[in-house]
């Protein structure tokens, strides 16, 4: 079995970080995403993956992700040159695919729990695919599936007047007549081919279809909240590498993961908090729930809930939260006020400074 991970999405709902780094390449917990998802497909079994990304963000995919052998996977990449939909963006990787199954997971994802319990449930069964569902409260707004006897009978995308509140979400495994199934289906409303008429005609093609019920959280990333979201789930259930010792200038609750050579003192740690390497605080209350990216520096501010890139500069912020601050971005706030920033890589913001930009 192979696996195609879809990346070619533009990332409109991620800018301004998306003008200069593809969404899927930002950390989330200090990893990029696409990392936490490579590690889920390996968890799975599969080595060899194929990536769809666009013209203009070939490069920086490749560039850091190389052939893979670093993961211990291969890796190829599949150009979608214009986005014509997720179905589309699957026709896109027929030819890497070939006559294998393989599993599709949507580069906005992230799982608890992996894909293991997919992957093995479609080996172990006699189906030709099988789609992950969640129930969600806001089924309107998803792809959403009507099961009968086990299987998927009917799936359509965002209903008005949904019956069931299972939402398809981003991970399947299909077989090779997923493909048949696409050359049939016509562009929807918004112009595009959409998964959910693939997996519908797949259904009237008399193919077998069933569900795989996700446990865990599930978190789409698709948007800045929605990665901060994220980065308190991963960051709960993250095994801290060091746990820093309070002293008479540091204050330390919770935990900690720290890279060895960061200087932190007269401030007070709140944890989950995930710093990288030449980190510098100073000064400050960090936490809870904040990750800290290589040669980032604080000082005289407060933060919490928060994405700090790395090379970033804060001071004198007295309270920032739910923010996601880009790479090289410059950050200054005086004030005792509360605030949320989405700064782009290189941003400056210098509230209550006589600098200027």
């Amino acid at each position: 079995m192979r696996a195609v991970i879809l990346c070619a999405g533009e990332g409109t709902r991620m800018r301004p970080l998306t003008y200069s780094k593809a969404k899927h390449l930002i950390p989330i917990a200090n990893k990029p995403v696409i990392d936490l998802i490579l590690q889920a497909i390996k968890d799975g079994g599969i080595r060899e993956i194929g990536i769809v990304v666009s013209p203009g963000t070939k490069a920086s995919f490749k560039s850091y992700l190389r052939d893979g052998s670093r993961y211990d996977l291969d890796l190829s990449y599949i150009v979608q040159q214009k986005p014509k939909g997720l179905a589309h963006a699957v026709q896109c990787a027929q030819g890497f695919v070939g006559s294998e199954s393989f599993l599709l997971y949507l580069g906005d994802n992230l799982l608890e729990n992996g894909v293991r319990g997919l992957v093995k449930q479609f080996r172990q069964g006699d189906s030709h695919a099988v789609i992950s569902l969640v129930e969600v409260d806001n089924p309107r707004s998803f792809g959403v599936a009507w099961l009968k006897n086990g299987e998927i009978k009917k799936v359509v995308e965002k209903p008005d007047d949904p019956s069931t509140n299972l939402a398809v979400i981003g991970t399947y495994v299909f077989d090779y007549h997923i493909f048949a199934a696409i050359e049939k289906i016509s562009p929807s409303k918004r112009g595009e081919l959409e998964i959910t008429d693939a997996i519908q005609q797949l259904i009237d093609d008399g193919y077998r279809v069933v569900p795989h019920r996700v446990t865990g959280w599930w978190k789409d990333v698709g948007t800045p909240m929605d990665m901060i979201d994220a980065n308190q789930l991963l960051l709960d259930a993250m095994i801290p590498e060091t746990r820093m010792k309070s002293g008479i200038s540091l204050q330390v609750k919770g935990k900690i993961a720290q890279n060895e050579n960061a200087r932190v003192r007269d401030s007070k740690l709140i944890g989950p908090v995930i710093m990288g390497e030449n980190v510098v605080i100073e000064g400050s209350v960090i936490g809870p729930y904040v990750s800290i990216g290589d040669g980032v520096i604080i000082k005289n501010s407060k933060i919490e809930n928060s994405i700090i890139l790395e090379k970033a500069v804060i001071t004198d912020a007295k309270s920032i939260d739910r923010s996601l601050i880009g790479r090289y971005a410059e950050l200054r706030v005086m004030g005792d006020s509360s605030s949320r920033f989405l700064l782009g890589d290189h941003s400056q913001v210098l509230k209550g400074s006589s600098e200027c930009c």
